[in-house]
């Protein structure tokens, strides 16, 4: 029995997961953090090239 649980404790087989998880994890947050930091800007622009082309008066000759 004291033979097993060394052998359970000395393993390293799911060390390998737990990285790939953690930095999966980092990435995906990092991801939402630059994200939700371009999205206010980029509303921003949008609305105000809306707002210019709003503005723009068309004319059509026939």
């Amino acid at each position: 029995m004291f033979n097993a649980i060394s052998k359970f404790c000395a393993a390293e087989d799911g060390a390998v997961t737990v990285d790939w998880v953690v930095l999966t994890a980092a990435i995906v947050g990092l991801g939402a953090v630059v994200i939700t930091t371009i999205a206010q800007g980029a509303l921003d622009h949008s609305t105000g090239l809306g707002a210019h082309l709003l503005d723009q008066d068309v004319t059509t000759t026939y």
